[in-house]
């Protein structure tokens, strides 16, 4: 009685004034809605960002259990989205089971053997330290690297496995008390052995253009030392660099962290907006000569743990799009073979790896499908420090349920079987080197009576002046 009282008294909820007691039910089978349609409602097809055949078939490979389907196909051929590749009549047999590609153009000094497949940006902070610690251990076990993201160098990224590490626009590990640049403090962290790149955030695809706040409650002992940060205070990641405002400063401030590191493999990434923007960059290298080792592009259905809904859903261009155009502007400009393109967003399975690949990508990061490997249930509650299987949680009492031993084994199954799926694809495609690969040679259904390939999609232009310029040899 003293619940109905308490309802049709308070103001601030109308369906629990007016139904004090089914209201509580309404809010209740609310909060388990998520849980409720991924077991019991959604199909093998239907979930959001990742469905069950894509969760499942990372759940298969980490376990190193049965990864085939039986019965054929669940998908359907006919409808527009539908995407496949070309095989050979004539396969081929490739020994190496492990592409790796070198990272490091004539100015650097240290170049990088890198898997191409490798751990995305994931920050302890985000994740939690068992997370991170697994990681890390799985790429020591599976010989790849591993994004720090960008909240500095934890002491659970030093388990063994090589470390890309990201610098964003907080300096985190690298900055004074004041938030800008420190050199020094970069200089220290750069130089320990198993910091093999440095790479430089200036926008992510889940949130490009946007800050990041480290709230006080969050901001604990141990990640104030890591970030170099006040204790218990708010932080803020402004959304621009201070160190540098336009393009010519980028560049200049890359070479500055080539030096610093002593040469190790420096570039950026970035998620595609203004194509202007990346044409100055681009621009900037030939006036100055100065030429960065790698560009990430993260597509913008790339993931964070929170971000605004018009920024996720609403701002960045694709990763297909993005990666059709620095392919083609960095080749236009003679700048392609200097280097490297490291793609990130919604990479899960083999066929993913070589898609990006056709379209100019080198290496990619897979960082949502590393956290199913550890477990991950996309239950979406990475922003509330609830992650019910540890990961995205500073909880001990869920972290701790996150077993390392046992984690970092199925991170590099995962790797291992992934690549495996690649070199299958591959061989059965008559493809005997990453170069070969095609998107002449991939195609999508348009609508049910056009089927276009990769090519004809994102490379039409040049296809069209390609085409021209053979009938007027003609």
């Amino acid at each position: 009685m003293g619940v109905i009282i308490f309802n049709i008294t308070q103001k601030k909820h109308a369906i629990l004034r007016n139904y004090p007691l089914v209201g509580y039910l309404r809010y209740f089978f609310e909060s388990i809605r998520p849980e409720f349609r991924q077991y019991f409602f959604e199909s093998d097809a239907d979930g959001k960002p990742f469905n069950r055949r894509q969760r499942s078939i990372v759940y298969q490979r980490a376990k190193n259990v049965r990864q085939t389907v039986a019965f054929g196909m669940q998908t359907d051929p006919n409808q527009a989205g539908y995407e496949w590749m070309a095989h050979s009549i004539y396969p081929v047999h490739i020994k190496n089971k492990s592409p790796r590609v070198l990272v490091g153009n004539k100015q650097c000094m240290q170049p990088y053997d890198a898997s191409i497949l490798n751990i995305g940006a994931m920050s302890f902070g985000a994740l939690s330290k068992t997370a991170i610690e697994s990681l890390n251990a799985g790429a020591q076990l599976g010989g790849f690297a591993h994004n720090t993201g960008e909240g500095g160098i934890s002491p659970y990224h030093l388990m063994g496995g090589d470390l890309i590490w990201q610098i964003g626009t907080g300096y985190f590990g690298c900055r004074d008390h004041a938030g800008n640049f420190d050199e020094v403090l970069f200089q220290q962290n750069a130089s320990r052995p198993n910091v093999k790149m440095i790479e430089l955030k200036l926008s992510q695809g889940a949130k490009p253009g946007h800050g990041g706040i480290l709230p006080a409650a969050k901001n604990t002992p141990e990640i104030a030392s890591i970030r170099n940060v006040p204790v218990n205070s708010t932080i803020v990641s402004p959304p621009a660099h201070t160190a540098f405002s336009d393009a010519k400063g980028l560049i200049y401030f890359l070479e500055t962290l080539r030096q610093l590191s002593g040469g190790k493999p420096v570039g950026f990434k970035i998620c595609i907006g203004s194509k202007q923007e990346f044409t100055d960059i681009c621009q900037e290298m030939k006036l100055t000569g100065i030429v960065p080792d790698f560009i990430t592009i993260d597509g913008a259905e790339g993931g964070t743990g929170a971000a605004p809904l018009e920024f996720t859903d609403n701002v960045g261009m694709p990763l297909m799009e993005a990666l059709s155009f620095v392919s083609t502007t960095l080749t236009k400009m003679g700048l392609k073979k200097h280097i490297r393109l490291i793609a990130a967003g919604k990479i899960i399975t083999g066929f993913d790896i070589l898609k990006v690949i056709s379209l100019g990508a080198d290496i990619c990061y897979i960082a949502r499908g590393m956290m199913f490997s550890l477990g991950c249930i996309q239950a979406l509650k990475c922003d509330s420090g609830k992650c019910p299987v540890g990961i995205a949680t500073q909880e001990e009492n869920l972290y701790k349920g996150l077993d390392p031993s046992d984690k970092k084994v199925r991170v590099a199954n995962f790797h291992k079987n992934t690549l495996q799926a690649v070199v299958e694809l591959m061989e059965s495609s008559g493809y005997k080197e990453l170069s070969d690969i095609k998107s002449a040679n991939i195609f999508r259904r348009i609508s049910q009576l056009e089927t276009k390939s990769l090519e004809e999609i994102y490379f039409k232009d040049t296809l069209a002046i390609s085409t021209k310029t053979m009938s007027q040899l003609n």
